[in-house]
């Protein structure tokens, strides 16, 4: 089978396409024909150990799994003798954000990690729902969202913020968000009451007041964005910030009015239901970029590596 490897932390040049054994499922897994896939904000991380305390997870010197893809959909093919919970032809799809190798025409995975695609769902909009909606549940369940509150998402065009719009939109609150230009009209559709051109203007320079504040590019802080907040206000990032300072500031927290707290992330059998659930009622619809075939895997990664996308990049298998 083709598989996209790289066998040391690197850049996407490195990235490899060979020819590899495919893999056999064990007693309790089931052998996927992966159909889509994405390259995603982790997958970069995977890819080149940034930042470093990627490597006291993925393995320190090089990586002990060389086969790169942290989602997947597709149709399960073969099950071990003890997999009663799905059957062959079966549509499924999943998330490993420490790398499920699945970006490859074949994986391998435990049943129990597995969940099947909803019905009025294709691969390519099964794969692009993962990821980013995984983080972004995180996001709604670390807070106490009340409708009437006033919530800003900074970066709501990618593949979390696009995400986390619409899951916030469920709880009748208003909603101001960053894009750029080309992504206004997009960013409305979702749900924004208002919008802030980050190539124009700061949205921390306004005289707003949020009950929340969700960055989900990580691109701003804790100090900037402190005087936007409520008086109890909330403060969220996808990133560390610098020198993890929101590892830091969350600890400290219960100090102050205003909090920072750090979304650690939920076990995907909380998270990919709950997915699964917005996607059936039509409440979720996640956003595709462009698509990709696996031979030009490479060029996927250095257009996410922009920090351009909107939405998902999708690997065509």
């Amino acid at each position: 089978m083709k598989a996209a490897i790289r066998k040391n932390y690197g850049t996407p040049n490195q990235i490899k396409i060979e020819q590899i054994e495919r893999p056999a499922p064990k007693d309790n897994e089931v052998l996927i024909k992966v159909i889509a896939t994405t390259v995603n904000r982790t997958d970069c991380a995977n890819l080149t150990a940034k930042p470093f305390i990627m490597r006291f997870i993925l393995g320190f010197f090089k990586p002990k799994q060389i086969i790169l893809g942290t989602d997947f959909a597709g149709e399960v093919i073969a099950k071990g003798k003890n997999v009663t919970s799905f059957n062959i032809n079966d549509q499924v799809f999943g998330f490993n954000d420490l790398g499920a190798g699945s970006q490859a025409e074949y994986i391998t995975i435990p049943a129990k990690n597995v969940y099947s695609i909803p019905l009025n769902i294709n691969n390519q909009q099964a794969a692009a729902s993962l990821e980013g909606a995984h983080y972004a549940y995180t996001f709604i369940q670390k807070t106490n969202i009340q409708a009437g509150q006033k919530i800003l998402i900074n970066g709501a065009t990618g593949a979390i913020g696009s995400a986390l719009l619409q899951f916030v939109k469920q709880y009748d609150v208003e909603i101001t968000a960053t894009c750029n230009t080309k992504n206004i009209d997009l960013i409305r559709s979702l749900g924004a009451d208002k919008i802030y051109d980050y190539t124009k203007e700061d949205f921390t320079t306004s005289k707003g007041k949020y009950d929340f504040i969700f960055d989900a590019v990580g691109k701003s802080t804790f100090g900037k964005c402190k005087s936007l907040l409520s008086k109890k206000g909330i403060y969220i990032s996808s990133e560390l910030g610098p020198f993890a300072q929101n590892i830091f500031y969350a600890l400290s927290s219960p100090l102050f009015k205003k909090k920072v707290i750090f979304p650690i992330p939920y076990p995907t059998n909380e998270t990919i239901p709950y997915i699964s659930n917005l996607l059936e009622k039509g409440i979720f619809n996640p956003v595709i970029d462009r698509n990709y075939s696996l031979e030009n895997i490479s060029k996927a990664y250095e257009y996410v590596m922009t920090g351009e996308k909107t939405g998902n990049v999708v690997i065509d298998i």
